[in-house]
């Protein structure tokens, strides 16, 4: 029988799916160690968490490693190939989730959630509502998104048709951005957007890519934020900003260390609003993801290919082990 194995646990749908397919198992920890040890002996791998690159060394069933998402950073590519292991994931599952958090964040930050939510508690209705004056709308304004995949472009059609927003961005394929759209430079975009929306991969290109210079261009009452990566973001340099007053605030899903430790400067400011990692996560989008990965596991356990497949080069290998 065999033996699918998965860092968190799945949709319900997601299992259904499953069912008589094999033997489904879910890590005890997160841990390098304890994933490459309950790993030893898997067809399958299900990936919500960063994967160890040594799990790979010597796995002889492993036929795929498959993220319950999009982002590949969590997957090491290189090992997993060299090993003859598929990788696969489910892009544009949860494009619509993460854009409503995005919207959901910046018109938090824009209307000073935390300080009314936190002062109608603590002092009542009046200290509450003495915040209204100072806040703002979020139609009308320029919101410039840095990447146009999936969930850009989803933000790009809540933003433009939802809230008459004038949208931007920079992307490596300007001439493939939807109607209504403006390319841009990255530095014209920090310079001119009143929210700017991270929604680009993780890659040697966006490390560190929003650092001193480019914040230092931004409006003073614009908003950042980042549904991406946390290292696509230089924290110092926003934490300055913040601190100094030199921009409207932030929306932060996404950090370099992770969790956050409970004393960041982060968890300090009112125009900060901080989650969890979880913009991608919803009932609706787990369902999705987790549907797909289940479909894409059959379908590799049956002898074929997965549709979402993001190392070709690694089939030759893979088919050499498996035949096929």
């Amino acid at each position: 029988m065999a033996v699918i194995y998965t860092t968190h646990p799945l949709h319900p749908q997601a299992n259904a799916r499953l069912t008589g397919a094999g033997e489904l198992r879910v890590a005890a920890a997160l841990d390098a160690a304890t994933l490459t040890r309950e790993c030893s002996g898997a067809d399958i791998l299900i990936v919500r968490a960063p994967i160890p690159p040594a799990l790979f060394a010597g796995q002889q069933r492993l036929r795929m490693a498959i993220r319950h998402g999009a982002g590949l950073d969590w997957i090491p590519i290189g090992p997993a190939t060299e090993a003859g292991v598929l990788v696969a994931n489910v892009p544009g599952a949860n494009a619509r989730t993460v854009a409503e958090h995005a919207i959901f964040g910046a018109m938090a930050v824009l209307r000073c959630f935390r300080m009314v939510n936190r002062d109608l508690r603590r002092a009542g209705w009046l200290a509450g509502r003495s915040h209204a004056e100072q806040t703002h709308e979020l139609g009308g304004r320029t919101i410039g998104i840095v990447g146009m995949g999936n969930i850009g472009r989803a933000l790009a059609q809540i933003a433009r048709d939802g809230f008459g927003m004038t949208v931007m961005s920079y992307t490596r394929n300007p001439a493939a951005l939807p109607d209504g759209v403006a390319a841009c430079g990255l530095d014209a975009l920090m310079a001119e957007s009143d929210i700017i929306a991270l929604c680009c991969p993780l890659t040697d290109e966006t490390r560190g890519m929003i650092d001193a210079r480019r914040i230092a261009l931004m409006k003073q009452d614009a908003v950042l934020v980042n549904v991406s990566r946390g290292p696509v973001v230089v924290d110092d340099a926003l934490i300055a900003a913040l601190r100094e007053g030199r921009i409207g605030g932030a929306v932060l899903d996404v950090f370099s260390e992770q969790p956050l430790p409970p004393d960041h400067p982060y968890l300090s400011f009112d125009n900060v609003v901080v989650t969890p990692h979880m913009a991608g996560i919803s009932e609706e989008s787990m369902m999705r993801m987790g549907v797909v990965v289940a479909e894409e596991t059959l379908r590799v356990l049956a002898g074929g290919l997965p549709v979402n497949l993001r190392n070709p080069e690694a089939v030759e290998r893979y088919r050499s082990r498996f035949g096929g």
